[in-house]
């Protein structure tokens, strides 16, 4: 009996750290693994690791209980067989990016998107393969830097062609 409820502390504690992670993603991409050597998943995991993203195998039921927890609905159908789960927590688009750079490098079928969740929204495969085809978050910001500097700088260079003008030296 007491060897029992270890078991139960154990997979208490599993849950509620898969709840932080899940609270921590700011996406979650599943994907069922068969077939992949040990070099490409340590691979694949050391390119997870350069883009922040958690990659991890989960029981199908602790990671179930946890949607449960946190009321996120409609994944029940994907949590069969052999799944990895990657957690993106400083990058929405990183870990559907990588998946899916993996699976067209590698040509090979040992990954298969499953789905996904993004905040509390369950996503589908297109929705995830959408995703990873999304420019990460750094691009963004660096487009809307410079869409907003752009403006600026041609207010500064008419600003300069009038005073050029008007000291006469065109």
């Amino acid at each position: 009996m007491d060897k029992l409820s270890k078991n139960q502390e154990a997979k208490i504690a599993a849950v509620a750290e898969i709840v932080e992670k899940l609270k921590n993603a700011q996406s979650v991409v599943v994907v069922e693994y068969s077939g992949i050597t040990v070099e490409e998943v340590t691979g694949l995991r050391a390119k997870f690791r350069e883009n922040n993203v958690d990659y991890v195998v989960l029981k199908n039921k602790l990671f179930a209980r946890a949607l449960k927890e946190l009321n996120i609905e409609g994944l029940d159908n994907i949590l069969e067989g052999p799944n990895a789960f990657a957690f993106g927590t400083k990058d929405a688009v990183a870990p559907a990016k990588v998946v899916y750079e993996f699976i067209d490098k590698s040509k090979k079928e040992c990954l298969k998107v499953k789905g996904g969740i993004m905040g509390t929204e369950v996503l589908d495969v297109k929705a995830v393969k959408a995703l990873s085809e999304m420019p990460s978050r750094e691009v963004l910001l660096a487009r809307l830097v410079g869409s907003l500097k752009s403006p600026i700088t041609n207010l500064v260079y008419a600003i300069e062609a009038i005073r050029k003008k008007a000291a006469g030296e065109e």
